[in-house]
């Protein structure tokens, strides 16, 4: 079998055993990049030469090559953000955000830096900058967003895993749309700092990873979950390893059910349907009882989004302008980065205040569904198969007012559980005819990533998924 085959915990055994260096991972990595990436478009700041210089550090994970979404900072290397301001800077960040520095103590090698929106503002990864990342599975097709690039290089297998970041389903989209496995953490579960504490409020914030396998996904949560200082707060310390819940078989749970219904003007493909209700008499198969059912308020769209989304790329804008020294006006960013921005400065701190007081609601309601003796909530991901590339962009003019819909339509199963906290999974449980893969979710009780990864290792026996491998592909694809 070919490295670009294997995920990273089968590529670690094999730097363990003494069967590959872990230069030999990294240059195989760089190769693989370098012969994929021109179609997909997926990474776009190599780090090639400081890998190789670096060197592995001994860890769970040592050798093992990962890209990095370019939002979080590493010591000594570019960062843009999707920003074609910080590319024109050369802008070089001083340190590693906590979870990179915890991924590259894992053992972990970053070999470059992957695509993303201007300011992770977006559902696909089209930033004006760096150009749209492609579909491996279709290159008509969008990734998702914001961790679209992360996704995009794991799919093609570039690199077995790649770490991402979730505001809103940013790990979970990308993870539906391209086939893979994406967990946003419990709030607090992994750090965010020491650059970003509650800024936005609610924790919701999530970085993790991108995988192929539960395992990897499990395993990385592991070397980058728990407390760092400074951190206004964490999740409950597991019982077990997370890595060790994968191979367990849980009791029989209660699962609830929902595909949509209850929305009025926001209809749920019947591709996302047929994959969730596919999944849920799987889950029957295996001893769970499902039920139609969702925790009240799930489905009720926020009228003060944009309060609590402007208000947060007012400040991101502030705060380059500060670290830069340069006032970035609209014509330094995309028009929809800065009709964002534009909004959260006419929003007043009353009105924020009840956007936080709106989601602290929405937390307890949600959280009394769980109280109520339900165990994991089941739905798509996301409500539309992958979207083709320009779909999801809005255009000059007028671009919140068109942005609103189409960001609606796509994260109403993944953005409210970043705001009330709860863990939830992405699975690629179904592809459609089109040959696109279609993710599923799960969602847990806050604290609860034992039982998502129990069951999503459940579902990956019952019925893998590894095998598939998109027409773009580095085991497969040999020319550019």
């Amino acid at each position: 079998m070919e490295l670009a085959e294997l995920d990273a915990t089968a590529q670690a055994e094999l730097v363990r055993h003494g069967d590959v260096s872990p230069i030999e991972l990294v240059d195989a990595a760089i190769e693989r990049i370098e012969r994929v990436n021109p179609q997909v478009n997926a990474v776009v700041i190599p780090l090639f030469d400081r890998a190789r210089r670096d060197g592995a550090r001994s860890g769970p994970f040592t050798g093992v090559p990962i890209v990095l979404k370019d939002i979080q900072p590493s010591a000594g290397d570019p960062m843009h953000a999707g920003m074609q301001l910080l590319r024109d800077l050369n802008w070089v960040e001083d340190h590693d955000a906590y979870i990179v520095a915890k991924l590259k103590a894992a053992g972990f090698m970053v070999i470059g830096k992957a695509n993303l929106p201007e300011l992770e503002g977006g559902i696909t990864t089209e930033p004006a900058v760096y150009g749209p990342t492609r579909n491996p599975w279709n290159l008509d097709h969008s990734v998702g967003g914001s961790s679209g690039g992360p996704a995009a290089a794991v799919a093609s297998g570039m690199v077995p895993v790649a770490h991402g970041t979730d505001s809103g389903g940013s790990i979970r989209i990308p993870a539906s749309e391209c086939g893979l496995v994406g967990l946003k953490p419990s709030r607090g579960r992994v750090s965010a700092g020491p650059d970003l504490g509650d800024v936005g409020g609610g924790g919701s914030f999530c970085p993790h990873v991108l995988t192929t396998s539960v395992r990897d996904t499990a395993a990385v949560l592991d070397a980058v979950a728990g407390w760092m200082p400074g951190d206004p707060y964490t999740a409950p310390t597991p019982a077990r390893t997370f890595a060790s819940e994968v191979d367990i078989e849980p009791v029989p749970l209660r699962i609830g059910l929902w595909t949509g219904e209850g929305a009025a003007g926001l209809p749920t493909h019947p591709d996302c349907v047929s994959a969730a209700e596919s999944t849920a008499r799987l889950l029957e198969g295996i001893g769970h009882h499902v039920e139609v059912s969702r925790p009240a308020g799930v489905e009720v769209g926020s009228t003060t989004i944009w309060v609590g989304a402007g208000s947060l790329f007012a400040w991101y804008l502030d705060e380059w302008s500060r670290r830069t020294g340069k006032a970035i006006g609209p014509g330094d960013v995309e028009p929809l980065t800065w009709g964002l921005a534009e909004a959260g400065r006419l929003a007043t701190a009353v009105q924020l205040v009840e956007r936080l007081a709106e989601r602290d609601r929405l937390t307890r309601t949600v959280a009394a569904w769980w109280a109520g003796g339900f165990d994991l909530l089941l739905t798509p991901t996301i409500s539309v198969p992958p979207p083709k590339l320009g779909e999801c962009i809005p255009g000059p003019d007028n671009p919140l007012e068109k942005f609103q819909p189409i960001v609606e339509a796509v994260v109403r199963f993944t953005a409210q559980f970043n705001q009330t906290g709860q863990p939830a999974i992405s699975l690629p449980m179904a592809w459609n005819a089109d040959g696109l893969p279609i993710g599923v979710q799960l969602v847990a009780a806050y604290g609860r990533e034992d039982l998502l990864l129990q069951v999503a290792g459940q579902l990956e026996r019952a019925q893998p998924w590894r095998d598939r491998r998109p027409p773009i592909h580095a085991a497969v694809t040999r020319t550019t």
